[in-house]
């Protein structure tokens, strides 16, 4: 049955319409977007075909092309429409910390953190680089490793604070397995990058964790 011939509270758009687009399941948001399905098979019967070949909406969205042709219904033109919904996204989220806007506690820089590095496929260390008053300078990705890990080099973390005179520092970096519980490893190099910043008269405020669901603050664990 197609979609139009569906009472008109159950279709995907105008459910959006009457009650918001939180009460519309996964499958129902993406068929928002694909807007048409196949022959004996609606948009949404797509959007679950989707969902179920990989297992989770994350999963889909960071599919690359060929492999989101693998199911029936779907093309590069249904790819980009799904790929512009999250690029406006993550824009979307990181606007919310504008280039001169203070940071305005841990979730706050959680939230930005998250949109920046969670899609990330491999581990990438960065930081949110601030001046005296904690009002963003600049977010730096400052090393980008394998899925295992990334080196970080305390000099050259020094060398970035004083090109852009930062006064403090709040460090992140995703754990790309998805599970964001900090290793022994963050513990040791954020009390590293600490004492090479106090040399400059900098601060590290916090090191973040990214997984998949959560972000884990090493200082609100006590662990700096």
């Amino acid at each position: 049955m197609a979609i139009t011939d569906w009472p008109e509270q159950d279709r995907p758009r105008e459910k959006m319409l009457q009650q918001g687009p939180t009460h519309l399941s996964d499958s129902e948001l993406v068929a928002v977007f694909l807007r048409t399905g196949v022959a004996g098979a609606s948009a949404v019967d797509v959007s679950r075909e989707l969902l179920s070949h990989f297992g989770t909406l994350r999963g889909m969205l960071d599919a690359p092309l060929d492999r989101f042709e693998q199911v029936k219904g779907v093309g590069p033109a249904k790819y980009v429409l799904l790929q512009a919904a999250l690029e406006i996204g993550r824009r979307y989220l990181q606007e919310s910390m504008d280039l001169k806007a203070t940071v305005q506690g841990p979730e706050h820089a959680k939230r930005y953190l998250m949109s920046r590095l969670r899609h990330e496929p491999h581990e990438v260390f960065a930081g949110l680089f601030l001046d005296s008053q904690h009002r963003l300078i600049g977010y730096q990705e400052l090393f980008r490793g394998t899925i295992d890990g990334a080196s970080v080099y305390p000099r050259e973390v020094v060398r970035k604070v004083m090109e852009l005179n930062a006064a403090a520092v709040i460090f992140a970096h995703n754990h790309p397995s998805g599970v964001a519980e900090p290793s022994d490893a963050d513990v040791r190099i954020t009390k590293r990058l600490a004492q090479a910043l106090a040399l400059v008269e900098a601060s590290v405020l916090d090191h973040m964790i990214v997984g998949d669901s959560e972000v884990i603050s090493l200082a609100e664990r006590g662990l700096m």
